[in-house]
């Protein structure tokens, strides 16, 4: 008898009810709590709710980044695969028609209520340390370096540990499928990829705009002899980009300068590359950021944006991501960004999907940091290394669903007569891809 009572008052028992309420239907997973209660499907991933300020986190911030807070510093935890249990959670949401919680008047007093019962009731608990905390106006060039900083300059040690030796943080090209095709083969066929469309000669003038570790900037300059102006508002990134053209006797081709894009000196380039930085820019600075690519490539010259986007119910970049991740970051849909660019005077020549070489891309990204975990957590901190896991599984499981794309988008800047001097068919932009 003292079996069941507990399984029906328990801890899990009252907060399974609790949130069946809010999402309107019953709780996807199986749910444990500090108590040793249990409830919800026999089979499945297993919640685990830890501490009492786990709930009293999701009283004061209920949803996506409450839920995250407490996943983060620990206070929930689940067992087994993290990603399969997101799966199974968004997957309950489309069959059950399940919705974000919702809490009324009459759901907050209940969800008081059992806060207090539970002795989970109090003020709202300290964000994590490893919560972003900007100041200032949204994309003022202060705030945005803050932005900047708070992901990127972690640590190059750390992403030494993630990335591989390309030291690219972004999507990767899967030219091949065969077993031994790498991470590493997937970012070199990627950098090959961006430098044909761009059509980089000896001599060309190229500018990488958020340069990131310089992959990009690096494979340009040695392999196609690009003369390479390299823009970062990341120390870390800038110094990292700086050391590695030295050691690669490339001092001649590289230039790179620690600024924001808005400030790049006056002049034209032959090509203008942007990969994965346009969702940093914010949706109302983006039409000046789009007029700036136009306005820095010379007439005939093209410009590659590779992006993320997300869809129209969804835009932004998500309140985890917002706040742990990549702070002001926005995506919209490829749509937008395609006609943002059309109306700076770009015209738009092709647009290449990636978004199931993301499912890859991230999916080494988690094995590497699974498999260096104790190495991460002594470098970065346990919260952190959390951060990254949620991350890193979210983010797989965003691409495989569709809820999240990235795209290549070429265009060029026509000349005055309406030539685009572009050629009419590919070529060979992807001929040997698969053997970089």
């Amino acid at each position: 008898m003292s079996t069941i009572r507990t399984a029906r008052t328990g801890a899990a028992h009252r907060l399974a009810a609790l949130a069946g309420t809010a999402l309107g239907g019953p709780l996807p997973v199986r749910l444990r709590t500090w108590d040793g209660s249990e409830a919800g499907p026999s089979q499945g991933p297993v919640v685990v709710v830890r501490s009492r300020r786990a709930l009293r986190r999701l009283l004061w911030e209920p949803g996506e980044l409450g839920l995250a807070q407490a996943y983060v510093t620990g206070e929930v935890d689940v067992e087994g695969d993290l990603g399969q249990a997101l799966r199974a959670v968004w997957a309950a949401a489309r069959e059950r028609r399940l919705h974000t919680p919702r809490l009324g008047l009459a759901g907050l007093a209940r969800a008081t209520g059992t806060a207090v019962l539970l002795g989970a009731a109090g003020p709202r608990p300290a964000a994590p340390a490893s919560q972003a905390r900007l100041r200032g106006a949204l994309h003022s060039r202060t705030r945005d370096r803050a932005a900047i900083s708070h992901h990127y300059d972690l640590s190059n040690d750390f992403y030494r540990l993630l990335l591989d030796e390309t030291m690219a943080y972004s999507c990767g090209y899967w030219a091949g499928d065969e077993p031994d095709f790498t991470l590493a083969d997937a970012q070199h066929a990627k950098l090959e990829l961006i430098c044909r469309k761009l059509g980089l000669r000896p001599g060309a003038r190229l500018l990488d705009i958020g340069c990131g570790w310089g992959s990009l900037t690096l494979h340009a300059a040695q392999r196609y002899e690009a003369r390479v102006t390299a823009v970062t508002l990341s120390r870390e990134q800038a110094a990292y980009v700086r050391e590695q053209a030295a050691e690669r006797g490339l001092e001649d081709f590289v230039d790179v300068v620690c600024q924001d894009y808005r400030d790049i000196a006056h002049g034209h380039y032959d090509a203008v590359a942007t990969v994965e930085m346009g969702e940093h820019v914010g949706d109302a600075a983006y039409p000046a950021f789009a007029a700036a690519l136009h306005r820095k490539v010379s007439p005939l010259g093209r410009v590659l944006v590779q992006q993320m986007s997300r869809g129209t119910k969804a835009p932004g970049g998500g309140a985890f991501i917002e706040a742990y991740i990549a702070p002001d970051m926005h995506m919209r849909p490829l749509g937008e960004t395609v006609a943002l660019l059309e109306q700076a005077g770009l015209e738009v020549r092709s647009v290449e999907s990636l978004r199931e070489h993301y499912v890859h891309t991230v999916a080494a990204w988690h094995r590497t940091l699974e498999d260096r975990w104790q190495d991460v957590v002594r470098l970065v901190g346990e919260e952190t290394a959390r951060v990254w896991r949620l991350y890193l599984a979210g983010g797989a499981l965003a691409f495989e669903e569709r809820r999240m794309g990235v795209d290549q988008i070429l265009a060029v800047r026509p000349a005055s007569g309406g030539s685009s001097g572009m050629p009419t068919t590919p070529g060979d932009w992807y001929a040997g891809l698969e053997r970089p």
